[in-house]
């Protein structure tokens, strides 16, 4: 693949008029997509020339918009909906005398969410080496291949590793460059267009359930995969729409250690806010996915089998889309790490929310429970790019996002299974959601650190600042000192 295919690399410079600084040229501007594109070569302290890229806020940005849309609303509208599956699984691989059953049926869900997030860190350095349209297709196929698979075995064992694997790394690759790809099209309409991108999986999630939930009754569960891979295969042709445009940065020809630090950014890791953050939210996350896994079979276990279940899945769909939304702009509003207030909230209703399932006896309570779960299940997502961009700075923001969604994989992929455990053992899922509630509140708790850390740093950056510019002065003053003391010396020899 050829990065930066449209832009104008090997074009000719203008000539340099007499007078004019020779180290400064300009290329001529073109016309692309509607849109005015120019680079231009400037100086920087090293006397060394760097490219400008100017976005083309839209063109092909539009279609690449829309086939990250299509990848976020199908990788996670399949996943958020896993519970309409899960009782379909547990049907089909199920029998009276397994007592485990909950439990081992929930490591399938369980690992697809876990290997999405698992898989993000190795992404990102393969999209970095080989680009965003390779590793997108490439990914997609896997996926497909992985969900094609699905749809023949027979058993629990290989249903891990064709759905929980196979699959779910396929959708890992397709997925970020989805992501990345975007900030070659869209600079100042960027915060726009991931709203955009990112409501695409609220819109998946409130209409899977329904989609699903009919498929299963009809043809049953091997047919519905299999149906599910026409959703793989537009994704597949998605990732063709992925082409780059940014320059290509120039290959270092460094070897061995100083390699491996490109790869492998350890800056973020100096920072004490990251450190916190990067722990504090996957500690928050043990008993996140696990409505989205039991909440299904809860409800048809309390209110009977004919409820309208996946109604509850599209609430949390609806106002997870409206609170991505609403909470991205009051971010906007919130200055500094102060940013991370937002996410605290989020988790202590998170929390509070998933101990209110068991006590809800009425349909209509576990619907309002749903409504505010999904609102600020939205807000969690939609700051964390911002908040990485407040710790770490835009030039280390895309490693240390990805090294986070590499944390929150053991979170998300342990805490359905022991729900289901507790489920086996109990009978009922009322201490499983009880427990559940519990790591988000602490997680939240340990997340108010994050503020006073980094204030503490700044007033010490500040300190060291002021004292360096003191030590300067007093350095330039002995300096003078010392100058006047030779002129002096230098005049009284000449005399």
């Amino acid at each position: 693949m050829t990065e930066g295919n449209n832009m104008p690399e090997n074009d000719a410079a203008a000539e340099t008029p007499a007078g004019s600084e020779p180290a400064k040229e300009k290329r001529p501007v073109e016309e692309q997509d509607g849109e005015k594109e120019k680079t231009e070569n400037k100086e920087n302290g090293d006397s060394k020339e760097e490219v400008e890229f100017v976005h083309p806020e839209g063109g092909w940005g539009w279609v690449v918009m829309l086939a990250s849309m299509w990848c976020n609303g199908s990788v996670f509208g399949i996943q958020n909906a896993f519970g309409v599956m899960y009782i379909y699984l547990l049907q089909e691989f199920g029998s009276p005398d397994d007592k485990d059953l909950q439990f081992r049926t929930s490591w399938v869900g369980s690992l697809s969410m876990g290997m999405i997030f698992f898989c993000s860190p190795i992404v990102s350095i393969f999209t970095d080496m080989l680009g965003c349209r390779i590793v997108a297709v490439g990914g997609a196929a896997v996926g497909l291949v992985g969900l094609l698979g699905s749809s023949f075995v027979t058993s629990l064992g290989p249903m891990y590793f064709t759905y929980g694997i196979v699959f779910s790394c396929g959708c890992s690759f397709a997925y970020q460059p989805s992501l990345v790809i975007l900030g070659h099209y869209f600079k100042k309409r960027l915060g726009l267009v991931n709203g955009i991108v990112t409501a695409g999986s609220s819109v998946f999630t409130i209409a899977m359930p329904f989609v699903l939930s009919a498929l299963l009754k009809n043809i049953g569960l091997y047919s519905t995969m299999r149906v599910l891979c026409i959703l793989m295969l537009v994704l597949m042709l998605a990732g063709f729409t992925y082409k780059p445009l940014l320059p290509v940065k120039p290959k270092d020809s460094q070897t061995g250690s100083s390699h491996l630090k490109q790869i492998f950014n350890v800056n973020i890791w100096k920072s004490w806010g990251y450190r916190i953050w990067a722990f504090g939210i996957p500690a928050a996350l043990y008993g996140y996915f696990v409505p989205y896994v039991h909440l299904m079979k809860h409800v048809e276990e309390r209110f009977g089998k004919d409820t309208n279940k996946e109604v509850l899945l599209m609430c949390i769909g609806i106002t997870s889309g409206i609170g991505r939304l609403i909470f991205g702009i009051v971010a906007d509003y919130i200055s500094g790490v102060n940013k991370v207030f937002l996410q605290v909230a989020s988790f202590f209703v998170i929390g509070l929310m998933s101990m209110m399932i068991p006590l809800c006896n009425v349909f209509g309570g576990l619907i309002a429970v749903c409504l505010l779960m999904g609102l600020f299940d939205g807000c969690f997502i939609c700051i964390m790019a911002p908040i990485a961009f407040e710790l770490v700075g835009a030039k280390d923001v895309s490693q240390a996002i990805g090294f986070l969604l590499g944390l929150m994989s053991v979170p998300m992929t342990v805490g359905p299974p022991i729900a289901g455990y507790l489920r086996d053992k109990m009978g009922y899922y009322d201490m499983a959601f009880y427990l559940a509630g519990v790591p988000p509140i602490i997680g939240g708790a340990l997340l108010c650190l994050i503020p006073w850390v980094e204030a503490k740093h700044k007033r010490r950056e500040k300190k060291e600042a002021v004292k360096g510019e003191q030590d300067a002065d007093q350095k330039m003053m002995n300096h003078e000192k010392a100058q006047e003391v030779v002129q002096h010396k230098a005049g009284e020899s000449v005399l």
